[in-house]
């Protein structure tokens, strides 16, 4: 292995943990003019300095020696940016995306230590690339109904939808991401599966955008990157994960039931024929519903909307895609909105779906899953108390508390 090499694969690896050269030196007991020079590859590196920075890197020795070794953190972050061009040119986007890639790595890190197998993730739905809209939007609404079955959720509105998608071995977190773009799909050896959506978009809307990215975990893994926005919306398997998440999140008999809840979505007139036991013959009996009593409006649009945590743009569609308002209604109701979203308001429901989330709240799966493995490898030894106590500032927590809640659980 050529030193020149190595230390590039040194750095790459250093960034990909978000660590300074001051941050490495100081855990090596070097100066970090030492860590300079091994980068540039102009210092010789020890075995135990290799062994050092392998574990604090996260990463095994033969990974920096072996050669034509895969560079998986650079094959992650470097496609990441040819997909999407525009994140390195923004500091701090690029400095939350790589963040959560680096609390994925630390987690799949942590799932090792705990003897776990590497993430396979929810099942792979084989299904042939679209050829044209309809056929996209019959697979992911096909898609959408088995995989509620699989799970056993009936028809029922999704309560937390980033809790289900880590219930299935995904990483899922807020991020701030480019206004224009909704959220991505990640696999990779080194992460496992990750699902990052637009943190500064509205809960509904963020809601629909994890459905989303959930449909490419489901439908499209051959593919290391999935980025979702305006760019590509046109694309046949971004129209499949869109049908998929208005399916998944709104469930035919789901927004069924709400309609009739809301004492709606019946035909306005109803027959029935039954056997007559006594003639032989048979009793018609019919019903006529009062006039206009089951013409959807803004209000019933608004309510589904609440009651399924999307918007109301995303509510109002899919009723027009399952009949139940013709296209000249949805063009009358969208134009009613400002209605919908001020009876919201004005019962306290309008923050659920159209307000931004609490910035604590954004990466909560993310990093309590990463908390509760941390613990409970502390708890088994299988980490130091340095190793928690640097986990503890990754995850942005106040100093000793996680080593705290980690002896805690050891004293068990």
């Amino acid at each position: 292995m050529e030193a020149e090499e190595l230390g590039r694969r040194l750095r790459v690896a250093r960034e990909a943990r978000c660590l300074s050269q001051q941050a490495v030196a100081d855990a090596l007991g070097l100066p970090r003019t030492a860590i300079t020079q091994m980068e540039a590859g102009n210092r010789s590196v020890s075995t135990l300095e290799l062994t050092k920075l392998a574990e604090l890197y996260l990463r095994p020795v033969s990974y920096f020696l072996q050669e034509g070794a895969r560079d998986e953190d650079e094959d992650v972050l470097v496609a990441l940016h040819r997909v999407a061009p525009g994140l390195e040119s923004d500091p701090a986007t690029h400095e939350e995306v790589t963040h959560c890639v680096s609390l994925c790595r630390e987690g799949v890190a942590l799932e090792r230590f705990l003897g776990s197998s590497s993430r396979s993730g929810p099942p792979n739905y084989q299904a042939r690339l679209p050829r044209s809209s309809w056929e996209a939007v019959v697979q992911g609404e096909q898609t959408a109904v088995e995989d509620r079955q699989r799970l056993g959720i009936g028809n029922a509105p999704i309560a937390d939808i980033s809790e289900l998608i880590a219930s299935q071995g995904i990483w899922a977190s807020g991020v701030g991401l480019p206004n224009e773009m909704s959220g991505m799909f990640l696999r990779h050896p080194s992460v496992g599966f990750a699902i990052l959506v637009n943190s500064s978009h509205p809960r509904g809307r963020k809601r629909f955008s994890y459905a989303h990215e959930y449909a490419h975990a489901l439908l499209d893994r051959d593919r290391n990157i999935a980025i979702s926005s305006i760019g590509n919306s046109s694309e046949m398997v971004e129209r499949r994960a869109n049908a998929f998440a208005a399916a998944f999140l709104m469930p035919r008999n789901g927004v069924f039931e709400a309609l009739r809840g809301l004492y709606k979505g019946l035909p306005s007139r109803q027959e029935q024929t039954i056997f007559d036991v006594a003639s032989g013959g048979h009793i018609d009996a019919e019903f006529r519903s009062p006039a206009r009593s089951q013409r959807i409006n803004y209000k019933d649009i608004a309510m589904l909307a609440h009651r399924f945590g999307v918007s109301y743009q995303a509510a109002l569609y899919r009723l027009k895609s399952l009949r139940h308002i013709s296209h000249a209604e949805s063009q009358e109701l969208l134009e009613q909105e400002d209605f919908g979203r001020q009876l919201l308001r004005e019962f306290s429901m309008f923050g659920d779906i159209e307000e931004l989330e609490a910035p604590q709240y954004q990466d909560r799966e993310l990093r309590s899953e990463i908390a509760h493995l941390a613990i409970e490898a502390y708890r088994r030894e299988e980490i130091s108390r340095g190793r928690v106590l640097e986990l503890s500032k990754t995850l942005g927590m106040e100093p000793n508390v996680l080593l705290r809640l980690a002896e805690a659980a050891r004293a068990d």
